[in-house]
C-alpha cells in the first residue's frame, strides 16, 4: 500500500489540548479518523520550533519532548492534519510518502 508517514513533534508531555495531554489528544484525533495505529516516542532532548531546549530530567519529566508517528493512506493523513489544525495546537510535523504493509494475521 502507498500512503504517508506523519511525524508530529509535540513540545512536551505537559502540553495540554482540550483537557488531554497533547499526545492523548493527537491519539484521539487519530482514532476519530479511523487510523488503526500510531507510535509514541519519548525523546531525551529536543529543541522546539521556537528554539527552546527541552529535556527529560529526573525531577522534571513534564518537559520531556514527545514524537507521535502515524502511517496511513494519504486521505486519512490529510483528514488528521485538518483536525489538528482546527484544534489550534502549536505543533510541527514532517510528512513523507511511504510504501507500507501489515504482516501476519489480521
Amino acid at each position: 500500500m502507498k500512503g504517508s508517514q506523519l511525524t508530529v513533534y509535540a513540545a512536551t508531555q505537559a502540553h495540554r489540548m482540550h483537557r488531554l495531554t497533547v499526545v492523548d489528544w493527537i491519539l484521539e484525533e487519530t482514532r476519530k479518523i479511523g487510523i488503526a495505529g500510531a507510535t509514541v516516542v519519548e525523546v531525551t532532548e529536543a529543541i522546539d520550533m521556537l528554539g527552546k531546549y527541552h529535556a527529560a530530567r529526573f525531577f522534571e519529566l513534564a518537559d520531556q519532548p514527545v514524537v507521535v508517528m502515524v502511517v496511513a493512506e494519504d486521505a486519512q493523513i490529510d483528514a488528521l492534519l485538518a483536525n489538528l489544525r482546527q484544534g489550534g495546537a502549536n505543533l510541527s510535523y514532517t510528512r513523507a510518502p511511504i510504501e507500507y504493509e501489515v504482516l501476519g494475521e489480521s
